[in-house]
């Protein structure tokens, strides 16, 4: 009988240690994941900054004043008057 007890103790105190690294393996897989998991959430907040931003400059240059004075002041270019305006004509020739 102590040949057999002394196998089942060698065979449970092998399972104990298998149990063990499982444990220690699953333990570092959460953390791994918990880190990178943070990571993602730290990158998703960035990002919502940086759309919020570009929201903002897409309202703020794309008004109509804002396009007008920077016609005006780098184009060089004025609003249409009648006083500006040339009308051509056309002959009809037969």
């Amino acid at each position: 009988m102590s040949t057999i007890g002394a196998r089942l103790n060698v065979f449970i105190g092998l399972l104990l240690v298998l149990s063990a690294l499982s444990l220690i393996n699953a333990q570092y897989q959460a953390r791994r994941l918990f880190i990178e998991m943070e990571r993602a959430q730290t990158l998703s907040q960035q990002y919502e900054i940086e759309w919020t931003q570009l929201k903002l400059d897409q309202s703020t240059f794309g008004k109509h004043s804002r396009i007008e004075a920077v016609a005006n002041k780098e184009l060089g270019m004025v609003h249409v008057t009648p006083d500006r305006t040339q009308y051509l004509s056309a002959e009809v020739v037969k």
